[in-house]
């Protein structure tokens, strides 16, 4: 991939976000002044982005996966998923009450995450290799979040916008991958008790090991490894839903077990 923005303009926009963030006050998609900007400019904007989180002590222990579905893929205009880091400092656990005000403007997923027991690398790693690699699996949801405004978002915003990262929840247990198929794991979706989504693993990229070896695969040549203990946020099972404070959101998976959120008001 090559980017056709400037150092100046990646520097620039990585600026606006990085103020959007700390502010919660949402930017203009930087793909209305320049219609022409795609994944490797949103690529180039995020690792500028990454720096200077990074430079305030932010770590990062993982990725989340986005665009993992073939609608998400259709609707951006994609055919494959994009990427960005998940930070330490945005990752809860079960049963966890998040305000609302942390956020611009929130949405909830409900997702498999693999957690990693051995280091994982490209350009070749396959599904059986990720794999090998997972100490085994956990209930999670995601907190989408974008500093874009009205989420008016076309690739490259919000692969510059950490593939849209908010925060997530895992679940406590985590589930050794032997005597099952991932892609078969069915999860109910609730908002306040009521059922808003079902979905199963194989809506990411088909396979969450998959998913896991195109991350691998992806960061290779950038030098990047996934090392033993990563958290991979493997891909939205169902379309995003809008938050509100009060909301309490749970996802009930097969094997994986049950992993809540509350959203505080204020």
């Amino acid at each position: 991939m090559t980017a056709n923005v400037t150092d100046d303009q990646a520097e620039g926009f990585a600026a606006q976000l990085y103020e959007a963030r700390r502010s919660r006050v949402p930017i203009a998609a930087f793909t209305d002044a320049l219609p022409d900007l795609g994944m490797a400019d949103g690529y180039a904007i995020q690792q500028r982005l990454v720096s200077r989180l990074v430079a305030d002590g932010e770590s990062i222990v993982g990725y989340k996966l986005g665009l993992t579905s073939l609608p998400m893929q259709q609707l951006l205009g994609v055919d494959s998923p994009d990427f960005g880091p998940v930070f330490a400092s945005t990752v809860y656990r079960d049963g966890a009450e998040l305000p609302v005000d942390r956020f611009i403007a929130p949405r909830m997923e409900a997702e498999i995450a693999v957690i990693l027991d051995r280091d994982l690398t490209g350009p070749d790693c396959t599904p059986a290799q990720a794999r090998a690699a997972t100490g085994g699996l956990v209930a999670a949801l995601e907190i989408v979040d974008s500093r874009i405004k009205d989420w008016k978002i076309k690739l490259a915003d919000t692969v510059a916008d950490l593939a849209s990262n908010g925060a997530i929840a895992l679940s406590s247990t985590v589930i050794p991958i032997d005597g099952f198929d991932p892609r078969l794991l069915g999860m109910v979706f609730t908002r306040n008790g009521e059922v808003v989504a079902t979905g199963a693993g194989a809506a990411a990229l088909g396979d969450p090991l998959a998913a896991v070896a195109w991350l691998a695969n992806t960061l290779a040549p950038m030098g990047v490894i996934l090392p033993a203990g990563s958290v991979i946020m493997t891909g939205a099972l169902h379309a995003m839903v809008p938050v509100e404070p009060g909301d309490v959101f749970r996802a009930d998976f097969d094997r994986l077990g049950p992993i809540t959120i509350k959203m505080a008001r204020g």
